[in-house]
């Protein structure tokens, strides 16, 4: 649907911010409603066709529950689960306002906005009412595509994202090597309002403290000896688009700090140049370090964790996703098959069992090399079991194996009772602060019988 097309209801109690959206969308829409009482939502909708709703998330009312428009947008959702709705917030309320799309809002607008950036949000959230229905919309925005999956854990991945690409919000992708946090990261921006503008990707983890400032910042000219001309940092490359930073967590204390500035500031200072240049960047970071050791003052700033993690995800390693290893090796397959000319490959059902039987500890990297080998290698159209190999960098004796794999199974079951303990037996929380899903939490639960 375009803008001119739309037909816009706008609730807040505060009469100024009434007035300028007023203003600023009456040459814009078709027609705009605006009032200040939100008990008038019902009436307002059954008596108009809205489109669109823009909805405040706090109002001075007898409620006083701190987050009314969570209330209001049931209660809308209730009455009319057609229209859509964009929630209006203070950038102190970001996480009421994250838990919003949980509840069936489309998007939200921190407050003070720009104008441009208001009616870009409003367009972006009408396009989803084309002719070929809400559900395709949906499909045609999915964040997953290139991603691949079907168990449990990763569709609760995918719903996540769903709710996390459209949004503004920072988000920091935690996992173990190999599970595929640069494609995360690539599905939250290829379905972020953002998808137009730069994807600026950088290995934080290998700049050395002499070129972090550089390659970040950017320099002027003679800021130092090779300096012979100006140069446009990354960040300010990222400008209006998406920065990630990837392996966040090996970066040292210093260049922690000089980061934090650039985010707080949202301004860059290059090298040689006491100038500074605005950016507007959304922040996705990715690491492999565990939370817990993030959360050390020692290795990682606080004050840094709370600005990139608006929101977090968890990457599932692979021995914890069950069939989708069949699907990804399949996939594959298909790939390599592809790649080297070879006749089209199927996995024989030893294989299949081999594969599901395997602990992955490399995740899908693991698994793709081993099947680019395993078609490299091949001698029939069934893949057989001896024909998937898996790395030796991967493998460890038997016995030091066994032992290592207790000694960390007898830890991650002390860490795990320590958190249950630590939130009073708060299953959510718990998980939160070990980095795993509920449904992973409760696996390990029955594991270890506690």
């Amino acid at each position: 649907m375009h803008l001119r097309q739309a037909n816009i209801l706008v609730i807040d109690d505060d009469k100024d911010i009434l007035t300028a959206v007023r203003f600023l969308l009456k040459p814009e829409v078709k027609s705009i409603v605006t009032d200040s009482n939100p008990e008038n939502l019902r009436r307002l909708l059954s008596e108009n066709d809205f489109d669109l709703l823009l909805l405040d998330m706090n109002f001075v009312s007898s409620m006083n529950t701190g987050n009314e428009g969570i209330y209001w947008l049931r209660q809308v959702k209730g009455w009319n689960s057609k229209v859509r709705v964009i929630m209006i917030t203070a950038y102190a309320d970001i996480e009421l306002a994250i838990k919003s799309l949980k509840e069936g809002a489309d998007d939200f607008l921190v407050k003070p906005w720009h104008n441009e950036n208001l009616l870009s949000t409003l367009r972006e959230t009408l396009e989803k009412r084309d002719a070929t229905g809400e559900k395709k919309a949906r499909t045609k925005e999915k964040p997953a595509a290139g991603m691949i999956g079907a168990s449990e854990i990763m569709n609760a991945l995918f719903r996540k994202l769903e709710k996390i690409a459209p949004t503004d919000a920072n988000v920091l992708i935690m996992g173990e090597n190999g599970t595929g946090k640069d494609l995360i990261a690539q599905a939250i921006f290829s379905a972020s309002l953002r998808r137009h503008k730069p994807f600026v990707k950088v290995d934080a983890g290998a700049l050395t403290e002499t070129l972090f400032e550089s390659e970040l910042f950017g320099h002027k000219k003679g800021a130092f000896t090779d300096a012979r001309e100006d140069r446009t940092g990354l960040i300010e490359s990222a400008n209006g688009g998406t920065l990630f930073l990837d392996e966040i967590g090996n970066i040292s204390l210093q260049q922690q700090a000089k980061l934090l500035t650039v985010l707080q500031n949202r301004q860059v200072v290059r090298l040689g140049s006491n100038t500074p240049t605005p950016v507007d960047i959304r922040l996705i970071t990715a690491t492999n370090v565990p939370f817990a050791e993030l959360a050390n003052e020692q290795r990682f700033r606080k004050d840094l964790i709370y600005r990139i993690n608006t929101v977090e995800i968890t990457a599932p390693p692979l021995r914890e996703r069950g069939g989708d290893v069949i699907l990804l090796a399949e996939h594959f397959l298909r790939m390599y098959t592809q790649k080297y000319v070879k006749p089209e490959l199927s996995l024989s059902e030893p294989a299949k069992e081999k594969l599901l039987r395997y602990h992955y500890p490399g995740n899908v990297r693991e698994l793709q090399y081993a099947m680019e080998r395993a078609v490299i290698m091949s001698g029939g159209k069934a893949l057989q079991p001896d024909e998937v190999v898996f790395s030796p960098l991967e493998q460890k004796p038997a016995e030091a194996q066994a032992a290592h794999t207790y000694n960390l199974e007898e830890l991650e079951r002390k860490a795990i009772i320590h958190a249950i303990e630590k939130h009073g037996g708060n299953i959510s929380k718990a998980a939160k602060e070990l980095g795993l899903t509920r449904a992973a939490l409760y696996r390990r639960l029955e594991k270890y019988g506690i």
